[in-house]
């Protein structure tokens, strides 16, 4: 955070109430961090400028539009030198079905998350993966049975309090 403003109480309460609602009115999100609406705006600007605030999104019942599955992919790399990382990266932002890429530590390299519509089709997208030659060594796929547990919203509070 260097070179970043200092954010108080009142730019976190603003950052964790947008992100429950997003579409809030200026005027009910001044209420509810107990600001006017012209240092809300002010401050909702500061923040969406200084890169606190990436984005505003929709959040889509997916189920609702058509059936599709999750998989969960951890791939491990042939070689780990820095241009086979940026060459797999690379290729990884092409694929409209990669919802999430981690470089992770432990006994594979990345672990990878697919939207597809099923099968199939994520089989026909790791196929053409591997086709192109990009690194890949070996890769095992997760289906994705039931998600008991998604949350869209930072615990803010718990990750910015400081240990007691």
């Amino acid at each position: 955070m260097n070179g970043m403003p200092k954010l108080d109480r009142i730019d976190l309460n603003i950052l964790a109430q947008l992100q429950k609602d997003g579409r809030m009115t200026n005027a009910n999100l001044a209420d509810a961090v107990g600001l006017s609406a012209s240092p809300c705006l002010q401050r909702v600007k500061r923040l969406e400028a200084t890169g606190y605030i990436t984005g505003y999104g929709a959040q889509i019942n997916l189920a609702k539009l058509t059936e599709s599955i999750t998989v969960f992919t951890e791939v491990t790399l042939v070689d780990h030198r820095r241009e086979d990382f940026v060459r797999f990266e690379a290729n990884l932002r092409k694929v409209d079905e990669l919802m999430e890429c981690h470089l992770v530590s432990g006994g594979y390299d990345y672990l990878l998350r697919f939207v597809s519509r099923n099968i199939n089709h994520y089989q026909e997208r790791m196929e053409n993966l591997l086709e192109r030659n990009i690194g890949i060594e070996k890769y095992f796929s997760y289906i994705v049975l039931k998600s008991p547990i998604v949350k869209n919203v930072l615990p803010l509070g718990v990750l910015l309090d400081p240990p007691q």
